[in-house]
């Protein structure tokens, strides 16, 4: 009888144990052990010397680091392996793991994500900024994002603010008034068409290559670039004035395939945002200075800049264009959405 009870007890104790090994098993499935080696593969079109891909440099430090070499990255710029769209369309299928993806990239499957490239959805870099430091509106944008397109944002580095560009006949400008009739070159497509019209100005659409001779023989009477662009394609040649209305500030997304980023740790998650964020200030204080050194240039060419430009006027005609000359557009955004974002001015 005592032998009997002693095995029973020893079948209890065996199955038991096969069951808390199974359950085991499956939680390492779903919890990655800490101790695992794990590299990261991130493609970008930028070249060596820019700033994105400086701070692909500057994660795959950190990370390494903040890891003691667990967790390392395998960096590809300049279109080593991919195209633009390549990596875009690679890190969504998961044969590449993170890609520098943007509002205007996955509007196609979260619409409203196409006003944050619209002219002041953010007034300037502290707005976007903060706006990007919200956790509900990042949150908002990393859940619709991950779900509908497959990879994760991670962070929102800095890629640049636009403004205004104009030849010496249309004068300073300071209110969306006074760039009625001006012939304001834009991209042929919809979005920027509608940019254009957003600002006060008559769009005429002209191919990138042609906007120096526009300017040069009046066929346009300004467009619109980040700073570091007016300077290397010499904009300060035919143009006078600069108008600071820092009307889009753009930025991208190191963004990861949602199954590679899920199969991690919350462990190795938090890593990887605390290296992305170094990066991420890494990344825009460079592209700030870089911009700070391109007004002196641009100022010492005799190019005029106009600090004090009326943004809220250009910010309320912005979005009255939007809403009433752009509807082709404008028809999918989320204006509640809007209106947080610029309660953060």
């Amino acid at each position: 009888m005592v032998k009997k009870i002693v095995f029973i007890a020893m079948m209890i104790a065996l199955v038991s144990a096969f069951a808390f090994a199974n359950g085991g098993s499956d939680a390492a499935a779903a919890e990655p052990a800490g101790n695992e080696s794990i590299q990261i593969s991130w493609s970008s079109i930028s070249t060596a010397d820019t700033a994105l891909s400086k701070s692909m440099q500057k994660f795959k430090f950190e990370v390494e680091r903040l890891s003691g070499g667990r967790i390392s990255a395998d960096l590809y710029n300049g279109g080593q392996i991919f195209t633009q769209e390549g990596e875009l369309s690679a890190a969504r299928e998961g044969t590449l793991d993170m890609a520098y993806y943007a509002a205007g990239w996955v509007a196609e499957w979260v619409p409203y994500l196409g006003q944050i490239n619209a002219v002041y959805t953010f007034t300037g870099y502290d707005h976007m900024r903060s706006v990007y430091s919200d956790p509900e509106i990042w949150g908002k944008i990393v859940s619709d994002v991950s779900e509908k397109v497959g990879v994760r944002p991670l962070a929102a580095f800095y890629l640049g603010t636009r403004e205004l560009n104009l030849v010496e006949s249309v004068g300073e400008v300071r209110h969306p008034d006074q760039m009625s009739g001006v012939k304001l070159r834009t991209p042929n497509s919809p979005n920027w068409i509608a940019l254009g019209k957003a600002l006060g100005g008559n769009p005429t659409p002209m191919s990138f290559g042609e906007v120096y001779m526009g300017l040069k023989t009046g066929v346009v009477e300004g467009q619109d670039n980040p700073l570091p662009t007016d300077r290397i394609q010499k904009f300060y040649e035919p143009t006078k004035y600069i108008v600071m209305t820092d009307h889009v500030v753009d930025t991208v997304w190191p963004s990861m395939n949602i199954a590679r980023w899920n199969a991690l740790s919350k462990g190795d998650q938090d890593i990887i945002l605390e290296a992305i964020e170094t990066a991420r200030q890494y990344n825009d204080e460079l592209q700030r200075s870089r911009e700070a050194d391109d007004r002196a240039y641009l100022e010492s060419q005799g190019i005029i800049f106009i600090d004090d430009p009326d943004k809220k006027a250009f910010q309320e005609y912005a979005k009255w264009s939007y809403q009433n000359e752009s509807q082709n557009v404008s028809g999918d955004w989320d204006w509640d959405f809007y209106d947080k974002i610029q309660s953060l001015q």
